[in-house]
């Protein structure tokens, strides 16, 4: 019933256009746990009739209800075994290590899959090398290729009203992830990902433990850059994008605000009011910030050698203050590209904290860290050849990136 329903829709709509997240673009509480006190409360002889009707039919039922981060109210299987990843991106990472598995995941986009090429998602989860991504093509989804999948559930960025009006007109459950709800705040955005996977994957439900974690970690970092004056903290810029034609920052509203401010920092292009990434600055914008730290995203291949030697287009970074200082450095690639949210995003607060900051965070050791976050959080051991690869990420990361 379920395929014959969706096969129909394909005489409303094949082919739609959709608008990707850019970079990437309060969740329930865990409800896995049940009383086991107030389960066994009741006489033996009273439970065949003391339960709701309403109650015992929900308890049958094959469907669950849950409310995404759109607001909307989505039924979806009680088990699932087929789900696809369309215009947010980072989520086929986010729902491979939540799960501890890629094998649920039997579409993706071209954007997740070289990263999952290129980083380490691949090399520890092989099989999501296997998910199928002709059913996007840039920002056009073609519902025809999309349908041959059979998807139990759709992960969509939430906002894209577009593309849920065609998942929906297919018939298929789609539900919405925000990656902006929470004004970019990559901590709190990654904890409600994990609370809205632990409602449609409850026996995996771990929101309370990564949170926990995400803050004890933050809290750390606050209290160490929390004496720094504010005329002596250092002026961080973000090149999300740079080649020969263009040069792209984070202005006030996007991730890079967020991540300049966590670690005791300000965002140096923060007068820039861009709504999103694409936030186009000029060399003479950087010459006047005089950035004291540049990091540079997994969402092009610019590598810190190529400011050293101005090696993209004609500009010239040599009076640039973290050029000449070599405080210039590539972002990490676990996981995911880690400029959003994802499962790296704690231990990347951590490490760029200790490079804003080396001073206050010498004591740290980012690859125990990591390797101890991964094992207690996640169930997965890293080799000290991998924690390094992830912090020292090719140029290949962006391959198949398009903004």
């Amino acid at each position: 019933m379920k395929k014959m329903k969706r096969w129909i829709s394909l005489l409303l709509c094949l082919t739609v256009t959709v608008f990707p997240m850019t970079a990437c673009s309060s969740g329930a509480e865990d409800s896995s746990s049940v009383s086991s006190a107030a389960q066994s409360s009741q006489p033996a002889a009273e439970d065949s009739s003391s339960q709701p009707e309403q109650e015992d039919n929900q308890a049958q039922s094959d469907t669950i209800t849950i409310i995404d981060h759109a607001d909307n109210e989505v039924e979806i299987p009680r088990e699932i075994d087929r789900v696809v990843v369309t215009d947010i991106y980072p989520m086929a990472s986010v729902i491979t290590v939540f799960l501890g598995s890629a094998e649920k995941l039997v579409g993706i986009h071209p954007v997740c899959m070289s990263a999952a090429q290129s980083g380490l998602l691949g090399e520890i989860f092989p099989e999501i090398l296997n998910a199928e991504t002709g059913f996007m093509t840039g920002s056009d989804l073609n519902i025809e290729e999309l349908l041959k999948l059979d998807p139990d559930v759709v992960f969509y960025t939430a906002g894209n009203t577009e593309l849920k009006s065609a998942l929906d007109n297919a018939g298929i459950p789609a539900v919405g992830v925000s990656p902006s709800k929470w004004d970019y705040d990559i901590l709190e955005t990654y904890d409600q990902w994990i609370s809205l996977l632990s409602q449609i994957f409850p026996e995996h439900a771990k929101t309370e433990m990564i949170s926990e974690y995400s803050q004890k970690v933050y809290d750390m970092v606050q209290e160490r850059v929390k004496d720094i004056p504010e005329e002596e903290k250092k002026e961080i810029l973000f090149l999300f994008q740079y080649s020969d034609q263009q040069m792209i920052t984070s202005g006030k509203n996007f991730f890079g605000q967020f991540w300049a401010q966590a670690v005791g920092g300000h965002n140096a292009a923060e007068e820039v009011q861009a709504d999103n990434s694409n936030a186009v600055i000029s060399m003479e914008q950087v010459y006047q910030w005089n950035p004291d730290v540049i990091f540079i995203t997994n969402f092009t291949p610019t590598q810190p050698e190529d400011l050293y030697q101005n090696a993209v287009g004609g500009d010239d970074w040599s009076s640039v203050k973290a050029v000449q200082e070599q405080q210039v450095y590539k972002l990490p690639l676990g996981t995911y590209r880690s400029y959003t949210p994802s499962a790296d995003t704690p231990v990347t607060l951590l490490w760029m904290a200790q490079k804003v900051y080396p001073d206050l965070f010498e004591d740290i050791d980012i690859v125990e860290e990591v390797r101890s976050y991964y094992q207690e959080l996640y169930g997965i051991e890293l080799t000290d050849e991998q924690i390094d690869r992830m912090y020292n990420p090719s140029s290949s990361a962006a391959d198949g990136f398009q903004s």
